[in-house]
């Protein structure tokens, strides 16, 4: 038992995302192919699931039976009647005493097969996330992912969960009562079969309504979820300005609306229910009718009323099963095609059959690029040529909206030119697997990106087998050294959510660290101190100091004076090297360079 939950824990989860394998206007039409798919592919666990099923439920389907032959034996006694009744007693006393184990049992396994289907589903989505490109994370809000994520997938798996444990055990009722039911009266089962196109028809007048009230509570709850994202992103600034109650207003507002869309899907799901209730009850109540006339004409027995009117009720009952949950399938539709928003973007960086690096020496060609972002009307990068030798440290400056950052997100592979040609050791970025070559470059951004955790865990982000003689040694070149003993618990300090307990410095020089412990052959630096104090660039500076050496550089500057000692400058102006030199020569040129020295140094 011991080795078989190790190997489920410890089980690789399933990738889905080959099931999603439409366009996403099929998707939207048909989602439940999707569904289908996913739930075929356990399609044998389904199956024991369902055998399970009909052990456990022996005694709801030979009750009736066993209740019509006592009624019988004691309506027309002979002298076996106590036998009769004992041997039936016996076997219902058995068949319920079996249900504790075999219920366990199937709980247990159905359970762990729908975990693992949930799991699957969030895991394709990770996979995918990690897929797509930086430009698609631009253009959606990183709540709305998280709806998706969250509340989608949950509402997947509750699709599935009724699946298999409402719908199909309830069609295996359907079915076994109506082949019981068959054996003993062909008239009563063609009254059994109205019950099915009533519901249906049922379903098919209140299925186009739930499918809009659905979307609609799905896109106002991503709507909702993106707008407290953003809220919690600005309290910082609302509480310095003030804007407090605004900002309550405006998510109330949101708030009345995600309401009222959820009071249409609750209202119209009422509707629906007392409806199938009434209508079932009504039918029931004809049945009995039906059957009672039935034993009047001889046709049937006594006991067998019972029979009929509880495999009717059982139908019936499992019919409306179905059709009640009808709401909660739509909604599991509904995220299937939110889910599939995602799944099915072809916005990725697609790294199969690429060249892997084992190494990177340096060198970077730019010939002729270009670059133009997704439904801009012009370049943002127009015919920039630029050939850099290994470790030579190149800075670039220039206004904002220049293509200062466009460049270095494309030294990083974040984005590929939309003409020319941009070449690593040769190689254009094209044909290189990405990750295998964002493993020999580091970058410190402008704002430091830490996550919830040590400095240590920080530093050593995504890395294994660092040894504590290195974690000091980047501790001391990063000058991180001059401010632990400030700090409750040294290098092991909790920063706290994006590095919240730290200051600008701090926080940058932990950045650094965490570049410098990976060696890299490239290292980018897009402003690194340009949000820093003085006494904080001075750190800053000194760390960044020891990240020089012996790699290719490429710096983005805000300051100038921080880039007097890079081998070549090159200005950019509206995406264009308009200048390149040493600091020297462009200020010995008194060029654009130069013009933008003396503006910063009125600032």
């Amino acid at each position: 038992m011991h080795t078989t939950k190790h190997s489920q824990a410890n089980s690789p989860l399933p990738d889905y995302e080959p099931l999603f394998n439409e366009n996403a206007d099929e998707v939207r039409k048909k989602p439940v192919k999707i569904l289908v798919r996913i739930l075929g592919a356990n399609w044998f666990k389904i199956l024991i699931s369902c055998f399970l099923n009909i052990v456990k439920a022996l005694g709801i389907w030979l009750l009736p039976i066993i209740t019509a032959n006592i009624i019988d034996a004691v309506t027309n006694p002979t002298e076996d009647v106590y036998k009769i009744i004992a041997i039936n007693a016996v076997l219902l006393f058995v068949v319920f005493i079996q249900n504790v184990p075999t219920h366990t049992l199937y709980a247990k396994y159905t359970d762990t097969m729908l975990r693992n289907i949930g799991a699957g589903l969030r895991n394709t989505m990770v996979r995918k996330l990690q897929q797509l490109s930086i430009t698609y994370y631009k253009e959606i809000e990183s709540g709305r992912v998280q709806s998706k994520f969250l509340r989608d997938i949950e509402a997947i798996e509750f699709f599935n969960a009724h699946f298999v444990k409402t719908v199909l055990i309830a069609l295996i009722n359907i079915i076994i009562s109506v082949c019981i039911t068959l054996s003993k009266s062909g008239e009563v089962t063609i009254f059994y079969a109205l019950i099915v196109p009533v519901n249906v028809l049922l379903v098919n007048f209140f299925r186009k309504k739930m499918r809009a009230n659905n979307f609609m509570f799905r896109q106002e709850n991503e709507t909702m979820s993106a707008n407290l994202t953003t809220m919690i992103e600005m309290i910082p600034v609302t509480k310095a300005h003030g804007l407090e109650n605004e900002e309550i207003a405006r998510l109330e507002a949101n708030i009345k609306k995600l309401k009222e869309k959820g009071f249409i899907v609750d209202r119209t799901n009422a509707y629906f229910g007392s409806i199938v209730w009434v209508v079932g009850q009504i039918m029931s109540g004809v049945c009995l009718v039906f059957s009672a006339l039935l034993a009047l004409k001889g046709m049937i027995s006594v006991g067998d009323i019972v029979v009929f009117q509880s495999y009717f009720n059982n139908i019936s009952g499992n019919v409306q099963s179905i059709v009640n949950i009808y709401p909660e399938l739509a909604k599991g539709l509904e995220s299937v095609r939110s889910v599939s928003e995602i799944v099915l973007s072809d916005n990725i960086e697609d790294n199969r059959d690429k060249i892997p690096l084992r190494y990177v020496h340096g060198s970077l060609s730019f010939e002729n690029v270009s670059y133009r972002y997704p439904g801009a009307d012009k370049d943002t990068i127009k015919d920039f040529t630029l050939e850099v030798n290994p470790g030579e440290c190149i800075a670039f400056v220039g206004s904002s909206g220049s293509g200062k950052s466009t460049i270095m997100n494309m030294i990083i592979g974040f984005l590929k030119p939309t003409s020319g040609v941009f070449k690593i050791d040769g190689k254009p970025i094209e044909e290189l697997s990405l990750p295998t070559y964002r493993h020999h470059i580091s970058v410190v951004p402008q704002n430091s990106i830490l996550f919830k955790g040590s400095i240590r865990d920080n530093i050593t982000y995504g890395l294994v087998g660092i040894t504590e003689e290195q974690i000091q040694d980047v501790i001391d070149k990063a000058n991180i050294r001059e401010f632990l003993p400030l700090l409750s618990n040294g290098i092991d300090t909790i920063v706290g959510e994006h590095g919240d307990k730290l200051s600008g410095g701090q926080k940058q020089r932990i950045s650094i660290a965490r570049a410098l412990i990976r060696d890299p052959s490239i290292l980018i630096l897009d402003e690194a101190t340009s949000a820093l104090d003085n006494i904080s660039e001075h750190h800053v500076q000194k760390a960044i100091s020891s990240l020089l050496k012996d790699r290719t550089t490429f710096i983005v500057a805000h300051r100038l004076s921080t880039i007097r000692d890079a081998d070549r400058i090159v200005v950019m102006d509206e995406g264009k090297i308009v200048e390149i030199g040493t600091y020297d020569e462009l200020m010995e040129k008194k060029g654009h360079f130069y013009e933008l020295k003396q503006l910063s140094d009125i600032k």
